[in-house]
């Protein structure tokens, strides 16, 4: 099963402008892609720059963005910034950029004809404040999958559930065979990313809308959303057993046949 509603992109922000290669420059990137796949997307990236004369220092932080944000935003606000980091699309860097933080990059993204590169246009939009753009997209996820090892329900003795209804039915199945029935790493973002995947599945898009766009908390009080917290329950039952922290970690159980599903976004697939 899929569920692909909402579409989050992540972004780099740069803190200084990147010399030629006539002043070639040491910039420091800090990060949190550290996964197998992840540390490989930055290779590349690491390849392109260096190609230019100037070199990439790593500065890869281990955890999620819960973890390596807080660190990034205090080297920048303590005066030791980076030359260009991570953040994820949107509002993230807002602050920032208010104090005067990040680069402004409009003149780079004119001369190089961004708003005819970036694809949707609309990704330029969370780089941009007060008509000035402060980072580039790098690259555009879906949090809506969820992910099933057919091995695992094989083994279980029972169909791959077609939805959300009978994934939870099968859940003692999977339990008897000795298998987890929904792994979650014991990071809060997945649970809280799990959380978000749910609300859409199974309350709809106008569920999640009324919730976190119209903030409407006589909706938020009723029965479409009381659905979605009885499923939640019902995942937290199923992961009670997973005993693993990264994501990539959860995604492993999945591959091995030693859990029955995953609910991360499309990056679980490398």
């Amino acid at each position: 099963m899929r569920y692909q509603v909402m579409t989050a992109a992540l972004a780099v922000t740069t803190a200084l402008q990147f010399a030629g290669p006539a002043a070639a420059t040491d910039l420091e990137v800090t990060h949190w892609w550290t996964s197998g796949g992840e540390a490989a997307a930055v290779a590349e990236f690491a390849k392109a720059f260096d190609a230019t004369g100037n070199h990439w220092v790593d500065g890869a932080i281990a955890g999620s963005g819960g973890t390596a944000r807080p660190i990034m935003i205090s080297r920048i606000t303590g005066g030791d910034p980076m030359g260009a980091t991570q953040f994820n699309h949107g509002r993230q860097a807002e602050e920032l950029v208010q104090a005067g933080l990040m680069r402004d990059l409009t003149d780079l993204a004119t001369r190089d004809k961004w708003t005819e590169i970036v694809q949707p246009k609309s990704l330029l939009d969370g780089c941009t404040l007060d008509g000035k753009i402060y980072c580039v997209p790098v690259n555009i996820h879906s949090w809506q999958w969820l992910w099933l090892s057919n091995a695992a329900f094989e083994k279980a003795g029972v169909p791959v559930p077609k939805n959300w209804n009978e994934y939870v039915a099968a859940a003692p199945a999977l339990e008897k065979a000795g298998i987890i029935p929904l792994a979650v790493g014991g990071q809060p973002w997945q649970s809280s990313g799990a959380f978000d995947v749910l609300l859409t599945a199974v309350g709809g898009t106008d569920t999640f809308l009324k919730v976190y766009r119209d903030k409407d908390a006589e909706f938020a009080a009723g029965p479409e959303v009381a659905k979605v917290f009885k499923a939640a329950d019902d995942a937290r039952k199923m992961a009670k057993n997973t005993n693993v922290q990264d994501w990539n970690q959860a995604t492993n159980l999945v591959i091995a046949g030693k859990a029955g599903g995953q609910i991360m976004g499309d990056w679980a697939q490398g």
